[in-house]
């Protein structure tokens, strides 16, 4: 289902919003971050800002520099130099854990879920932010240990339903279809109470159907939880169809941003992702 396209405001730096977001401080935002591996920029100069409730898109050809960014954003890479503002809080001098804590949560390309344990076990281990209790309590199995329990196995579950999954709790994880799996990383993400979702090619390995069902899972998300997702994703129906704002990398560097319809008709990205054509209107050249 078309959705009507989003108008962007500037913000400082180059960067761009949501009109209805204009008001609120972003949820994220870099400024001139880069990092470097071997003399090499993989990433330079990128400034880049998320509103809280927007769904965003990192996009840009293979080795552009995309999982780097993710990266840089979790606490995998320190950056070379820079800024990391996450809700307003410069992320300097964090690991993952506290940035999770904080609020980001991400999947990665390649999927990492605990395939022997159950689907609901998997959920619960997201959990951890919300539901604890101390080693004694559960060495010992006392009541608050079964108290916790209780209300963490509903949470699982009630985030299970958000994508109709509640009746495969107690299947084994690695035993799911491919698309089921990756709707399960997307619930263990959710299940740490993230303020931004941040999803490496979500769609990856799915067909026209499940894509189009993430679609709206996406979205549905958002709503529900009144967050921000920033995704990065090849498939170009998925991120025209929801992204409000998109930025374009290319070796490292932005090379757009913009809403949909004007990074599809931007010169710039089109010659990023098929090469620079002919001056006689010959066949495209690879860069």
């Amino acid at each position: 289902m078309a959705r009507p396209e989003t108008k962007l405001v500037p913000l400082p730096a180059t960067n761009f919003v949501p009109e209805r977001d204009v008001a609120k401080k972003p949820i994220l935002e870099t400024r001139n971050l880069g990092i470097d591996f071997g003399g090499l920029a993989a990433v330079d100069g990128l400034d880049l800002a998320v509103s809280p409730t927007e769904i965003a898109g990192l996009i840009g050809p293979n080795g552009a520099g995309k999982t780097t960014v993710f990266n840089l954003l979790t606490a995998v890479y320190k950056p070379s130099r820079g800024t990391i503002l996450f809700d307003g809080r410069d992320t300097a001098g964090m690991n993952s854990v506290q940035l999770n804590k904080a609020g980001i949560a991400r999947t990665f390309q390649n999927i990492r879920l605990f395939d022997s344990l159950s689907v609901l076990d998997n959920v619960k281990l997201g959990l951890h932010n919300s539901f604890r209790y101390g080693m004694f309590t559960g060495i010992l199995r006392l009541p608050g240990y079964w108290r916790k329990e209780r209300q963490a196995n509903e949470r699982a579950a009630e985030l299970l339903s958000i994508f109709s999954m509640e009746g495969l709790a107690d299947h084994r994880a690695g035993s799911l279809p491919y698309g089921a799996q990756r709707r399960l990383e997307i619930i263990r993400a959710l299940a740490t109470e993230p303020k931004l979702l941040l999803l490496d090619e979500p769609a990856a390995g799915m067909n026209p159907s499940e894509t189009a069902e993430l679609m709206e899972n996406i979205v549905k998300v958002r709503d529900t939880f009144q967050i921000a997702v920033l995704l990065i994703e090849h498939e170009m129906s998925l991120v025209m169809g929801i992204c409000e704002g998109i930025c374009v990398l290319n070796f490292g560097k932005t090379i757009a941003k913009g809403t949909p319809s004007q990074i599809q008709n931007n010169p710039q990205v089109v010659e990023a992702y098929l090469g620079r054509r002919k001056q006689d209107g010959g066949d495209a050249q690879s860069n």
